[in-house]
């Protein structure tokens, strides 16, 4: 097969799971992969053929969506015009982990495409949301990279057609330990914020992994670490515990491993906000966005706490890769084009 992947490089969560979704899906044929997006700190190791700055979005200094640069830098008409001239008419299969370019290039080309990831999940109401919802964001989730056929990925199995999540064999292979450091992955913080919250709390070790450090740094109890993958993975198998942005891998992958968390969802993200909702429902403790002047005495609270912690569903890689290949030969069965109403499809509804 010839098998076309885009992937959305806002952020590194999407990255990640390319990454360990590539040797499975090059058995199945030869993939080319569409990098889109402009504010990623992760090494795509990907055979990339097409790139574009796509419709990234944009972060202040203290944990919010900038909504001035994003919107700034949303440059829409040359995303029309890229989507013209992507070539998906020339590949068996188009996966697509929520990257709008290619979402509008099948629409116009008439070709079918899987929405497979976390977003994909959202085609559901039984996905967690908060108790008030964003009108704008529920739109944005579920049009952004809109399909019929949808495969979600989320901590729980909300709906038929959702899988648990992409686990990177780094630590579903590891020997978790819990010592004495706590870390932490806040990307929309810049590092003076992130020194200014986490320097008064003298009783810890904190691993910090920043997007703005080049190299790493002491600062007392504090080590400043650039994101870099395997060197994240060690800090997360190995800490007593981790306090993250509310995005999926990080968390999934912490839940894991067993480790305790505390959840700040990006402020103005809506997907962040719904999948807060998701982990407070499950037990993790979970911050408002704006991190407030009691975040010390939060920190020391959760640090206090102990388990048990909630439990992820989980299953292998090749079991999901398969479950996708199966839906798409079912899919391509049963029609050869996009059905002109939209539907949620799961491979349990063939």
């Amino acid at each position: 097969m010839k098998i076309f992947y885009a992937v959305q490089a806002t952020g590194n969560g999407h990255i990640s799971r390319a990454m360990e979704l590539m040797p499975i899906l090059t058995k199945y044929g030869k993939v080319d992969i569409f990098l889109s997006g402009s504010n990623s700190t992760l090494k795509a190791d990907l055979p990339v053929k097409y790139r574009s700055n796509g419709l990234s979005l944009h972060y202040t200094c203290n944990g919010r969506l900038n909504h001035a640069k994003t919107i700034r830098r949303c440059a829409i008409f040359k995303a029309i015009k890229e989507a013209k001239s992507l070539p998906v008419k020339d590949y068996d299969l188009v996966l697509n982990d929520f990257e709008a370019i290619t979402s509008i290039a099948c629409k116009k080309q008439n070709v079918p495409m899987i929405h497979f990831g976390h977003q994909a999940s959202f085609a559901s109401d039984k996905t967690p949301r908060p108790h008030n919802k964003n009108i704008l964001g529920e739109w944005i989730l579920r049009n952004y990279a809109s399909s019929s056929i949808n495969l979600g990925l989320h901590f729980k199995r909300y709906d038929t057609f959702i899988q648990p999540p992409i686990i990177q064999s780094a630590i579903w292979n590891a020997d978790p330990k819990k010592k004495s450091y706590v870390t932490v992955y806040l990307p929309s913080y810049c590092d003076k914020e992130l020194l200014q919250l986490f320097t008064p709390i003298k009783d810890m070790q904190f691993e910090i992994f920043s997007r703005h450090c080049k190299e790493e740094m002491r600062f007392q109890h504090i080590r400043l670490l650039p994101v870099e993958r395997s060197a994240f993975q060690q800090s997360l198998i190995n800490c007593t515990g981790i306090i993250t942005g509310a995005g999926f891998e990080t968390p999934a992958e912490a839940l894991y491993l067993g480790k305790k968390i505390m959840a700040v969802p990006i402020g103005g993200q809506y997907e962040q906000i719904c999948n807060g909702a998701a982990l407070s429902r499950m037990g993790i403790k979970v911050l408002d966005a704006i991190i407030k002047p009691h975040f010390k005495r939060e920190i020391e609270n959760w640090l206090q706490t102990n388990g048990p912690y909630p439990q992820l569903n989980w299953q292998s890689t090749e079991q999901t890769v398969d479950t996708l290949f199966d839906l798409w030969e079912k899919v391509a069965k049963s029609s050869h084009i996009i059905p002109a109403t939209p539907a949620v499809v799961s491979y349990q509804s063939f």
